[in-house]
């Protein structure tokens, strides 16, 4: 069958179509992104604003447009952080429904971890023992453990890079003083959830996935996009803490000029290095490795383990 998965994050809305059958790797045919930046288009009072909805709708109905022009038999349509925490989220399904005929689900944060870990196990395979997972969003960090595919415990947290930017660094490049009050905000808010993931037992494996840690990897020394998904790839915390003060210091149109930086993302990079920095540290690890499966392709390969039991032959 031939699926498209349009997902509205935080910072883009990214169409993917694959074909997939019950017990085959999900072949990509497309894979397009537009940049929205929803996050920070939402408004004081919490909601996102008019030109933010009125983007999302004509996104939206130009990826619907395209998956039916791939034939694709099914359009999985979901939305994270930006949509769940906009108070008019309500009507801004509504509008999508009404005016881009897309019924967008949206993701609880706890799910979204869910849907990665098993991306990630998936990809990995029972030889990862015992995993951590770890994800880095526009909106929020997913976090997940567990040696099965459903994993032992799940929660997100609001430490998206995109949200830390916009409400707790100043300036371009950012203060001290604003950087370290992040850091002590980040720590706190992540030692509850590190120890509970920590006492499901001593990870095997701790993954990470998302744009963020891909970037950071990259600037680290990891081999670029166009080596392919199947070199191993790892961000080192010394590493990690000698490229958090150079980043610190320059400003986001230069930091944009890197290899690996996109230019619409370069601003969030430091509060993403922050984070991953000190979830590394309550998890008491010094490597993370990088997965190239995250949230679309746990959504895929749980829409294809629905199917293959729906259709499943009697036992012989």
């Amino acid at each position: 069958m031939r699926l498209g998965v349009l997902d509205v994050g935080s910072n883009t809305v990214h169409l993917i179509v694959v074909d997939a059958h019950r017990g085959a790797q999900p072949t990509p045919q497309l894979s397009h992104k537009t940049e929205l930046r929803l996050a920070e288009l939402i408004e004081k009072h919490g909601g996102l604003s008019s030109k933010g909805a009125d983007r999302l709708v004509r996104t939206v109905q130009q990826a619907r447009k395209q998956a039916k022009e791939l034939d694709c038999d099914e359009l999985l349509a979901f939305a994270t952080s930006a949509v769940r925490d906009a108070t008019n989220s309500d009507d801004l399904l509504e509008r999508v429904r009404a005016e881009a005929g897309v019924d967008l689900e949206v993701l609880d944060g706890n799910d979204e971890a869910r849907l990665t870990f098993l991306a990630v196990r998936r990809w990995l395979g029972w030889s990862a023992g015992n995993l951590i997972c770890l994800d880095i969003g526009g909106g929020s960090l997913e976090l997940a453990a567990g040696t099965d595919e459903d994993p032992a415990v799940a929660f997100s947290v609001p430490l998206g890079a995109a949200r830390l930017t916009r409400e707790r660094l100043d300036g371009d490049p950012p203060s001290k003083a604003s950087i370290a009050e992040l850091r002590q905000y980040v720590e706190s808010t992540l030692r509850s959830p590190a120890k509970k993931l920590i006492a499901v037992g001593p990870p095997d494996r701790v993954v990470a996935t998302s744009k963020t840690f891909r970037t950071l990897a990259r600037l680290g020394g990891a081999a670029p996009s166009s080596a392919g998904p199947r070199v191993r790839r790892l961000l080192n915390r010394n590493g990690l803490a000698q490229l958090t003060a150079f980043i610190s210091r320059i400003p986001a149109a230069d930091l944009a000029e890197l290899e690996g930086v996109s230019a619409g993302r370069a601003h969030q990079l430091l509060a993403g290095a922050v984070v991953a920095a000190a979830t590394m540290d309550a998890l008491g690890v010094e490597e993370l490795e990088l997965c190239p499966w995250a949230l679309r392709e746990g959504i895929i390969l749980r829409r294809l383990d629905w199917f293959s039991y729906a259709v499943a032959e009697p036992p012989l």
